[in-house]
């Protein structure tokens, strides 16, 4: 098992928790997301605000919800996923700012144009939220659907970003 930091960071759309090991960040989810990370898991985390990776991404959150950010540059720690829910991760990685792509593309871009559920279910197990943009994904007709974080926060993060449609 990885030594965890941890570390809590306010936000614009309610408090975030951000992870990282010494490989680079691992999570970011909103505080009380759904398939965040549990109370019992976190115990056994170290707060903490010396780790590179947690002060990096303490400086660029910030900067991308006031918009001066366009780009995230952190290393990132995935392997908390299967090798399929990494390659749905990375692909989320490839989705430009201010674009999205349903679930089906996705699958599609993946060589997997049957596995639009398993799809599905990768992006919304999406360890580290808004840095690999899941919510960049939308569903057949551009609508708003699942966000382990609310729809709200969703609608919230594209329209920061500048989607057309919002």
């Amino acid at each position: 098992m990885k030594n965890i930091d941890t570390q809590r960071l306010d936000s614009p759309l309610g408090p975030v928790i951000l992870a990282a090991t010494m490989e680079g960040l691992c999570g970011v989810w909103f505080e009380g997301q759904r398939h965040g990370p549990s109370e019992e898991r976190m115990q056994n985390w170290t707060p903490q605000t010396s780790n590179n990776f947690l002060q990096e991404a303490s400086r660029q959150l910030p900067a991308y919800f006031a918009g001066e950010l366009q780009r995230f540059d952190l290393p990132l720690d995935l392997s908390v996923g299967t090798p399929f829910q990494q390659s749905v991760w990375q692909a989320l990685l490839s989705i430009p700012l201010g674009t999205s792509q349903s679930y089906g593309d996705l699958a599609r871009r993946l060589d997997k144009p049957k596995a639009v559920r398993a799809v599905g279910a990768a992006v919304g197990r999406n360890p580290v939220s808004i840095i690999v943009p899941c919510h960049r994904i939308l569903g057949a007709g551009g609508q708003l659907t699942g966000y382990a974080g609310g729809l709200w926060r969703k609608q919230a993060l594209l329209k920061l970003e500048g989607h057309p449609d919002l």
